[in-house]
């Protein structure tokens, strides 16, 4: 019975999260670990500007648009669905599905792609 409520309810979280239009990429922002490396917690209030200014996430989706300007994108798209990528902090319009940060950015916002986004902070 377990799985079939996860299930239900990935579908459904799923079915919530916005479609891109245009050149946007649909971004999931991972969440920011409340203890740091030595093992210090960190305030709730400094946990959220922390999250607020990420710059790294999740490429969910992207739009019919994205990476189709041959002028701008001579060598193809900078990134795609599935890759962990780098962008500019508070870059991007900000909102939550069920509690989960996620942004919609421009095409050309993404600046790296990593294998793994642990470990990376803005300074």
């Amino acid at each position: 019975m377990y799985s079939a409520q996860k299930k239900e309810y990935e579908e459904e979280f799923k079915r919530k999260l916005p479609e891109p239009k245009g050149y946007k990429l649909l971004i999931a922002i991972p969440k920011v670990e409340d203890k740091t490396e030595s093992g210090v917690y960190m305030p709730d209030n400094l946990t959220k500007l922390e999250q607020t200014a990420s710059i790294v996430g999740l490429v969910v989706e992207a739009g019919p648009d994205a990476y189709m300007d041959q002028d701008k994108f001579p060598n193809g798209p900078y990134c795609k669905k599935g890759d962990f990528v780098v962008f500019r902090s508070y870059s991007g319009t900000r909102f939550t599905v069920q509690k989960e940060e996620f942004r919609l950015i421009n095409d050309d916002t993404v600046e790296a792609v990593v294998d793994d986004p642990r470990g990376f902070a803005r300074i």
